[in-house]
């Protein structure tokens, strides 16, 4: 403020000043009262009221601050309880998970060796059938022999009986 008031024009300026000064002074002796106040004793019953009253706040908001942290302590403690529960629940869901992979790890072998055992009756079944075929062709070739033989019989018997019947 003092800058300020040195900066106005003059008429304005030794007015403000004056009244600056009488506010300064006014600042000082208020300082000065406050210090021989604050530095006094002080009254022992002002101090024992404002001890008391701060005590009662305090074992009010100890109280509250109490209940608060009991609160607090059981929330706590159903929380840990809940999340036991959930571990418990995930141990349990992890051996139901291992059982069940091992389960499916033994029908896969299973599938596996029914596989390789089929690849097998596979072959089998191919290597049966050429030799069904082969079979089918030797004995469609020995009806055509024994019917070739028993033309031949046939033909000697009319053969013989001919020449028998006409000598």
């Amino acid at each position: 403020m003092d800058l300020e008031a040195r900066s106005l024009p003059p008429n304005v300026k030794s007015s403000l000043l004056v009244k600056l000064r009488e506010y300064k002074s006014d600042l000082n002796n208020f300082k000065t009262e406050v210090k021989r106040i604050t530095s006094g004793n002080l009254n022992a019953t002002a101090r024992y009221e404002l001890l008391e009253a701060g005590m009662a706040d305090t074992l009010t908001a100890s109280a509250d601050q109490r209940s608060r942290l009991m609160m607090s302590t059981d929330h706590l403690g159903r929380t840990t309880d809940r999340i036991k529960d959930s571990r418990r629940t995930i141990l349990e869901t992890e051996e139901l998970g291992v059982s069940i992979l091992q389960d499916l790890h033994g029908q896969r072998q299973s599938l596996l060796r029914a596989h390789e055992t089929l690849h097998g009756v596979n072959d089998n079944v191919g290597k049966s059938k050429k030799i069904l075929t082969t079979m089918t062709r030797r004995m469609n070739r020995n009806k055509w022999t024994i019917g070739a033989i028993i033309t031949v019989l046939v033909l000697a018997i009319i053969f013989i009986l001919y020449f028998k019947l006409t000598r």
